[in-house]
């Protein structure tokens, strides 16, 4: 009896073996090592340089001011006499051929005028600033002594930019790339390198010099001359070269 039992049991022994064995193939094997790690970077040869290009352009738009004031004995009064002052600077505006859009109001104010002692109110000041764009920049000296003259306004000042400025950013920024290049060449040829082509452009800033306003506080006897000058588009860009 013991040789059956002794085979019996070799036998199921076996079984137990095979279905190990096929349930490790049936299921995935993981292999893992904590101390392993695998790092991959990659580094690009490459050269970095700046640019910086400034272009005059002359101003073809004035920004013009015109400010007109009141002051009465009551707040109602000073509003009621701006509103009759202004009606006729507006209209004298207009009438130098400013359309309605390049038109509008800076400001508007109503306020006390106290004594200088400490005493109660002793009037109301009111007030009130347009601003017109003025195309024909040539002409803006004519335009000053109108508005002045023959509007009443008792507050000007006027000041010039460029109607599109991005025409002279583009161009800026494209003589900016160029020397930026220029500056990457120089720096290859140095290093005994040759300039591959660009990874990226970066504008880092964009900046505008105008001249400085000019104000008038009432009418000149001989004509106004405002000389307009020309304006500075500053553009600076950073631009990344590849080394072949």
């Amino acid at each position: 009896m013991r040789t059956p039992l002794i085979t019996v049991g070799i036998a199921v022994a076996c079984s137990f073996v095979v279905a190990a064995v096929f349930t490790l193939i049936n299921r995935p094997v993981i292999f893992t090592s904590p101390s392993a790690t695998v790092v991959s970077s990659t580094i690009t040869p490459a050269i970095l340089t700046s640019g910086d290009a400034t272009v005059s352009k002359k101003a073809d738009l004035a920004i013009v001011s015109a400010g007109i004031e009141s002051q009465q004995s009551t707040a109602a009064a000073a509003q009621s006499d701006l509103a009759s002052r202004a009606a006729k600077l507006i209209a004298r505006i207009k009438a130098l051929g400013v359309p309605d859009q390049d038109l509008s109001t800076l400001g508007y104010w109503v306020g006390p005028v106290y004594n200088p002692n400490g005493q109660p109110i002793t009037a109301y000041h009111a007030g009130e600033q347009l601003l017109a764009k003025w195309h024909n920049v040539d002409t803006v000296g004519k335009a000053l002594d109108a508005v002045v003259q023959e509007g009443g306004a008792t507050n000007v000042s006027v000041s010039f930019t460029l109607a599109d400025p991005k025409v002279a950013e583009a161009e800026a920024r494209t003589l900016a790339i160029g020397d930026a290049k220029a500056k990457a060449s120089a720096m290859a040829s140095a290093a005994g390198v040759r300039l591959g082509q660009v990874i990226q452009v970066s504008d880092l800033s964009t900046q505008s010099r105008y001249p400085q306003p000019y104000s008038m506080g009432a009418a000149q006897a001989a004509p106004t001359q405002v000389p307009v000058g020309t304006l500075d588009v500053q553009v600076t860009v950073e631009v990344d070269f590849a080394i072949n």
